[in-house]
């Protein structure tokens, strides 16, 4: 049940984007508290990424109507789920037929089968770019936990489909099987059968009945990058079936030929299992070849890669320049963002916390003092405790603090947009984690009179 003024809070907005023709359709509680999602209707994709970044903007606004703040941060909590988007995508033509419905019968569908197979290969060749196309500071820290698709990148089919999948690659007959019922437990309700396709969760590319769901893109991000990269790669795949089919002396039989041998050569792509397991990534990476491009760094890479630069040429996409400059300024915004955490942090650290655990320290000293004085046989174990563990920590606090900026100057001193990220990625971050560790166990410690910033009970539940 979603909290009466959230459900207040959704209504304002389902009008305000219905002025705009954006057609929200769903909204409920999602996994972390004070998390909640909006589904749209879905809709051609240049219209779609509009309609996407018009509803950021306006479900922040109307946040600030209800006295809410509307986080769009991938991971503003440790510890806690991130936010994301699922970028629901498919193929169709122009008179609206959906060219990844498997229809009644998949395995006779060779039209599907082939287009399925495009994607396939598409997403196995570019892989590098679909990463980069999620790329961003805050989608650093959320892939890969918590119901986050890991970094790297797989598709999922689901039962019947791998079965058919790995039918074809052998040339053997494909035996369907039939569709388990839905176990409702209540009797009076109709069976329904249960959906052959998604229910993993920990997939970053998954079939959902008859689209791709594309479950990597960031809450703050723009759809834009993430379509334009699925069209072209598909595009690309696409024109070199046409090619090879257009000069086919047997239609149907190069057809097949193509559809077995393009799951051979990718199916390493494919992946039903669990997408956390340790063990998925050392196999994806050491026997497959897949990549783990963790940091925006390693990901932006795809940009300079020739193999994506000429597919984009090619196309007509995106020119040579243009390709650079969206490499620097993927890097660039990375270290601006990470410069202004950073800066905000020594900021928070040296003006806020340091001096509110020296209050409290100083404070339980007097009240040592104090009882010490009243009776000098009382040992004031906890008082000393507290204090040794506070002044020990806000030690490591003042140090990590001038270690930070020390990096922070050394990226200022920097005019390589490359060797920026690179410091920021290697340097920068390593230092904020270890201003953090000390700052988090200081918390807990302190009193919460003297902490000066809400915790995060007063941050999720109130």
């Amino acid at each position: 049940m979603i909290e009466p003024k959230v459900a207040a809070y959704m209504a304002d907005l389902n009008d305000e984007l219905w002025k705009l023709g954006i057609l929200a359709k769903t909204e409920h509680n999602e996994v972390a508290p004070a998390q909640h999602e909006l589904a749209p209707i879905y809709t051609t994709t240049n219209i779609a990424t509009d309609h996407n970044q018009l509803t950021m903007e306006i479900m922040q606004k109307v946040a600030e109507k209800h006295g809410l703040v509307c986080l769009l941060h991938e991971k503003p909590f440790a510890g806690v789920n991130g936010s994301g988007k699922h970028n629901n995508w498919s193929i169709s033509t122009d008179t609206g037929v959906n060219l990844l419905s498997p229809g009644k019968t998949p395995y006779e569908n060779t039209q599907f089968l082939l287009f399925l197979v495009a994607v396939i290969q598409a997403v196995h060749e570019y892989q590098d770019l679909l990463r980069m196309s999620v790329a961003g500071s805050g989608n650093d820290h959320r892939l890969g936990a918590n119901e986050a698709p890991p970094a790297v990148v797989s598709i999922f089919l689901g039962d019947e489909l791998s079965a058919i999948i790995k039918a074809l690659e052998t040339d053997t007959p494909y035996e369907s099987t039939s569709q388990a019922l839905m176990q409702l437990g209540v009797s009076v309700l109709p069976d329904f059968k249960k959906d052959s396709t998604d229910r993993n969760r920990t997939s970053p590319f998954a079939f959902t009945g008859n689209k791709f769901e594309f479950r990597m893109v960031g809450s703050t991000q723009t759809t834009a990058t993430a379509n334009t990269v699925l069209n072209s790669i598909v595009a690309d795949v696409l024109k070199r079936y046409a090619d090879q089919l257009e000069g086919a002396s047997d239609f149907d039989a190069a057809v097949s030929e193509l559809i077995r041998t393009a799951i051979k050569e990718h199916k390493a792509i494919l992946f039903n299992g669990d997408g956390y397991d340790d063990a998925w990534i050392k196999e994806a990476t050491e026997e497959r070849g897949l990549l783990n491009l963790k940091t925006t760094v390693d990901a932006a890479a795809a940009y300079k890669n020739p193999k994506n630069r000429k597919m984009f040429v090619d196309l007509g996409v995106l020119t040579e320049v243009e390709l650079d400059a969206r490499y620097e300024i993927l890097l660039e915004t990375y270290t601006k963002n990470i410069l202004i955490e950073a800066n905000t942090m020594v900021d928070m650290a040296k003006r806020q916390i340091l001096p509110a655990v020296s209050a409290f320290t100083s404070d339980l000293a007097a009240q040592a003092g104090t009882k010490m004085a009243f009776d000098s046989s009382i040992e004031c174990a906890y008082e000393k405790k507290k204090i040794s563990a506070l002044s020990k920590l806000n030690d490591e606090i003042d140090a990590a603090c001038d270690k930070l900026e020390d990096v922070i100057a050394k990226v200022n001193a920097t005019e390589s947009v490359v060797t920026q990220a690179e410091l920021i990625r290697d340097e920068i971050l390593p230092a904020m984690d270890e201003l953090r560790a000390p700052a988090d166990e200081a918390e807990t410690l302190t009193a919460n009179d003297y902490w000066p910033f809400p915790t995060y009970s007063d941050l999720l539940y109130r």
